[in-house]
Parts: C-alpha cells; sequence; structure tokens
C-alpha cells in the first residue's frame, strides 16, 4: 500500500480485499456534500451572499456544471456558514459528475459490460470498505438519499438518456424520476445489505417501467453514495484508476503539458522536456484554441481537454495561438511521458547564493528529485534555498514526509488520525542526511494536501520563513481501494492530519509569517502569455531578501 496525500508514499500492508493507497487529494474541482440532496431544490438567499446565490444559479440555468462547480467552491469559502450555497454546489457536482462520467469510454463499457448482479457486487463492496475505513461513522439513510439523488439527476441529464434510454418516453422518465424517492419510503436502511437490497428493487422498477439498465442504475446509486460524502471521496473509473497509479509512479500517458482551463482556451502553464509536445514546437504561454473538430471557444474547455486523451502513440490534432496571437495547427502524438515533480532549479541570487527549486507535486519519484536538486545547488555554491510549492496540489503522503525530514533533525512531521485506529500515525524527523541550510517556503491558496504538510512542517518547527499567503486547506488524507468486483477504484477519505504543534489543517490551511499579494510565478506564464521573470516574481523576491543583510534567516538551534 502507498500513502497518498491530493493528498502519495508509504508502503502498508493489504487491509482488505481491495489494494489500499493512502492519499489526502487536492482536486481543482471538488465534491462538497453534507447537506440532504434535493435535486431541484430551491435558493433563497442569506444576507451576505445573494449575488453569488444569482450567478450561481444563472451558471445552473445555462447548463453550464464545471463553471457552476467552479463558482459554488469559492463560495462556500467565501460563506462557510450557506447552506444554501452548500447544497447547490452538492448539485450542481453531481450534474457535472454525471457527464464527466458519460463522456468516459471505459466508463460507459462498464456499464455495457458488466450485468446487474455484478454491479451489484461492486456497490456492496464499496459499502463495506465505507464502513471499515471511512474517517467519519456512516448514515446509511443519507448515503441511500444522495444515491436516488444521482439517479434523479442523471435522468435529467441528455448525455444519459442518450446512452442509455434513447428510445424511452419522455413523460414516462419524468414520472419515475419523480416517484422514485416515494418507492423507497418505507423500506429499511438500518445496514449496507439493507440499501444493496433497494438498489436492486429499484434497478428492478426501473427496468420494468423505463427499459433502463440494471447496471446503469446501480452504477448512478454507487456514484452518487461515494461522491457527496465528502470533497474528495470519490468513485474512480477504471481509466480513472490507471491515470491515479500513473501519477503515483510518475507518468502519464499524452501530450507532456500542464494546462489550465480558462473560459475560452486552454493555457498551457509548462511543457514537459522531451516529451511529444516540446518536439512538436509546443511552448508554455501559448494557448489550445481547437482539440480535433471542438473550438474551445464553443465547447466547454473541459470538454476540449478530455478530448486530448487517447490511446497510446495515437495522434490528436490541435489549434495553438502563441503570445502574439499568431496561430498554427499541429498534429502530437501521444505517448507515455515521464513527469517531473521538481523544476527550475537554478542560483536564483548570485550576489547571496540563493538556491531555488518548484516542487510541482509530491510522488514516488520527488525525495529522488529533490536530492539530486540539492547536491547540483551545492555544487553550484548555494548558502540558502527558496522551495516552491505554490500551486502543488500533493501528493504521496510519504514523498511530503520525506522531503519534510531532509530539512528536519527531530520532532513530529504530520500526525493523521481517523476512525479506524489503523489509520493513527505521527510521523517523526531523523538527524541522518538532514541538511541544515537556511530554508524560505513559498505558498499560496493553491497549495494544498501533501504541500501544506511539508509547509506545515517548516512552519511549525521555525525551521524556515513561510511567504506568500494562506494555502488552501486541505487536511484529510485519501486511501485508494482497487475493487475486486470489476475494475474500479475507491477515493477514500480516512483520516485527518494535523501539523506539528496539533493544529488542523482542514478549512485553516498554513498561514504565512510573510504574508505577500501573490503574483505570477517565476517561469511561468502571466497574464500576457509571456514567461514571468524571476525579477517580476514578488513572492520570490520577498524570500531572496531574507536571505540578505539584516534580514538573514537564523537556523533553529
Amino acid at each position: 500500500m502507498v500513502l497518498y496525500a491530493r493528498v502519495l508514499c508509504r508502503p502498508l500492508p493489504v487491509r482488505s480485499l481491495a489494494a489500499l493507497v493512502l492519499l489526502a487529494t487536492f482536486t481543482s474541482i471538488a465534491t462538497f456534500a453534507s447537506a440532504q440532496v434535493v435535486s431541484e431544490a430551491s435558493a433563497v438567499a442569506i444576507d451576505g451572499e445573494p449575488a453569488a446565490v444569482e450567478t450561481g444559479l444563472e451558471l445552473e440555468r445555462d447548463r453550464n456544471w464545471a463553471d457552476a462547480v467552479r463558482h459554488y467552491e469559492t463560495e462556500t469559502r467565501n460563506y462557510p456558514s450557506s447552506k444554501t450555497l452548500y447544497q447547490r454546489l452538492v448539485i450542481s457536482r453531481i450534474h457535472y459528475d454525471v457527464n464527466r462520467r458519460y463522456r468516459d469510454e471505459s466508463f460507459r463499457q462498464s456499464v455495457r459490460d458488466l450485468g446487474t448482479g455484478q454491479a451489484l457486487d461492486l456497490y456492496a463492496e464499496a459499502l463495506a470498505n465505507l464502513e471499515t475505513h471511512y474517517v467519519d461513522n456512516i448514515d446509511w439513510s443519507r448515503v441511500l438519499i444522495h444515491g436516488t439523488a444521482a439517479l434523479e439527476v442523471a435522468l435529467t441529464e441528455q448525455c444519459f438518456i442518450d446512452r442509455v434510454l434513447p428510445h424511452a418516453d419522455p413523460a414516462a422518465i419524468e414520472r419515475f424520476r419523480l416517484n422514485v424517492h416515494h418507492t423507497l419510503k418505507d423500506r429499511s436502511t438500518a445496514t449496507r445489505f439493507d440499501l444493496r437490497a433497494n438498489v436492486a428493487y429499484v434497478a428492478g422498477a426501473a427496468h420494468s417501467e423505463l427499459g433502463l439498465s440494471g447496471t446503469a442504475t446501480v452504477l448512478e446509486y454507487l456514484s452518487g453514495a461515494i461522491s457527496t460524502l465528502d470533497p474528495y471521496t470519490r468513485l474512480l473509473s477504471p481509466r480513472q484508476l490507471d491515470e491515479m497509479f500513473s501519477s503515483i509512479e510518475g507518468n502519464f500517458v499524452g501530450l507532456g503539458i500542464e494546462l489550465k482551463a480558462e473560459s475560452d482556451h486552454l493555457q498551457i502553464l509548462s511543457v514537459i522536456p522531451g516529451g511529444p509536445a516540446e518536439e512538436a514546437g509546443v511552448r508554455a504561454g501559448e494557448k489550445i484554441v481547437r482539440v480535433e473538430s471542438s473550438r474551445t471557444d464553443r465547447v466547454n474547455p473541459d470538454l476540449a481537454a478530455d478530448l486530448l486523451r487517447g490511446p497510446e502513440h495515437s495522434y490528436v490534432s490541435i489549434g495553438i495561438v502563441d503570445p502574439q496571437g499568431k496561430p498554427r495547427d499541429l498534429r502530437v502524438q501521444r505517448r507515455r511521458v515521464d513527469v517531473p515533480c521538481v523544476e527550475n532549479v537554478h542560483i536564483v541570487d548570485s550576489d547571496n547564493s540563493v538556491g531555488y527549486m518548484r516542487l510541482t507535486n509530491f510522488q514516488k519519484t520527488t525525495t529522488r528529485d529533490v536530492e539530486r536538486a540539492l547536491w547540483q545547488l551545492h555544487r553550484q555554491g548555494m548558502r540558502s534555498l527558496v522551495i516552491d510549492v505554490r500551486g502543488n496540489p500533493g501528493g504521496l503522503l510519504s514523498a511530503a514526509v520525506e522531503v519534510a525530514d531532509r530539512f528536519l533533525d527531530a520532532g513530529r512531521i504530520v500526525t493523521t488520525r481517523g476512525r479506524n485506529a489503523r489509520e493513527n500515525f505521527d510521523y517523526m524527523a531523523h538527524r541522518a542526511n538532514t541538511w541544515s541550510v537556511p530554508l524560505a517556503v513559498l505558498i499560496d491558496r493553491d497549495s494544498a494536501s501533501a504541500s501544506e504538510i511539508f509547509a506545515g512542517a517548516i512552519a511549525d518547527s521555525g525551521r524556515g520563513a513561510i511567504v506568500g499567503e494562506t494555502s488552501y486547506g486541505k487536511g484529510s488524507v485519501q486511501g485508494i481501494f482497487r475493487m475486486q468486483s470489476a475494475k474500479f477504484g475507491l477515493c477514500l477519505t480516512t483520516a485527518k492530519f494535523y501539523s506539528p504543534n496539533g493544529r488542523a489543517i482542514s478549512r485553516n490551511g498554513v498561514k504565512p509569517n510573510l504574508a505577500v499579494t501573490p503574483t505570477y510565478i517565476a517561469a511561468r506564464p502571466g497574464a500576457n502569455g509571456k514567461l514571468t521573470l524571476d525579477r517580476e516574481d514578488a513572492v520570490l523576491q520577498m524570500a531572496i531578501q531574507q536571505f540578505s543583510g539584516d534580514n538573514k534567516i537564523s537556523l533553529r538551534q
């Protein structure tokens, strides 16, 4: 087993039929839910956020689910007590997930290939893992309600209807959708075995009344039950499961580019050296405006990004616009690419011999790559070091612990606590192989999970300066379970983690002791698409100042 915090990497014994990977994972579009979900809930604005609610509802009316989820994610952080925003986020996320699943060929293939009995076995296996490993006690009645809500939502989405109910009477679909909750009203929800029986009952009714595949019904119940538990627990399709373990290993099949979805294009943030995109002439700062026949100003950019995926050695046609506005068309091969987790290693201030490295994620190779970068900088005369984890969404828990251990000679690094005592660990630093170089760590609002484990350990120990803005605040650990009933995975929250001083990271984040208004990150594209220079990165410059003259950081004794 591997520990993953994204928030991936300490091997552990297999604890159940599933191979387990403990993760603390941050995802840019998170699932959020604790309130009871009602598919057509009305929104009543609360003082302080009526405009936020109305903006979200407008996105919902346009069925722009990806933007609705992003909007509600932001606003629930601005108004954490708003039940309305919270509920709208849950509903928007369910809509978004249905569309995402039915764009995923591996999921659609599972709907076609799995029998109803096999799907029910998968559902029962997932519930058993919830009962044993989930961080909180499970309310089985709520699990069933959320699964039913997911089926209701799916029955309103054209992608679902086109794939599994192409010849059904729309009026019959709507009747079934409105009545499905009532058919379960008097049925027991005391145990997970009751839930399996209830879902089998609904699957039979849906097949009888609509001709709906029993497998499609069960998988909606499974997806809804899992994805609404918390922001980070989710069902992994066969493709997503493969991608997750590729991410852990530090490689994937693709073009070798890092993207950010904007409103009408895909911004290229970085290009992996030696990858197919670099060989084709793609450069950081450029924009993708077309994938095959889909233009990003006419389809959701997230959908366009999905079209970039494909089998190894296949080709994809893309339209590129450079920072000067000059367009060109390229045909790029998809290949397996090794993903660097340490980049832009150099002496950033030669006068004071300040070294710099940016960690993009925490994966199996991170500890090795950080050690190589440290020796590279040491040979160049490094006397102090800036480690940049801005925009780093996390990764392997063990990798974060190992990197922190390189700079701490004693004391606690992080603590994890779960409902199951086997999730309780205290990770301690060791004197061997410790680097004593003066240190500053750069963080921002997108530094999450494993990044927060690393930054929190440096902050609480007083080992170095924390520069930037408060981090994201994702303080939970997930386990990746390989299902045995079918090729699916379960990314399940199993524990919460705490900084060395016992501070909960969830919703609090790591706070900098030198707050700096965020700017564009050095060697990353700025607003004009051009790469940001070191001197233009105000957060980096503030860190560099701490190593000069009277500001010089003193080492903890």
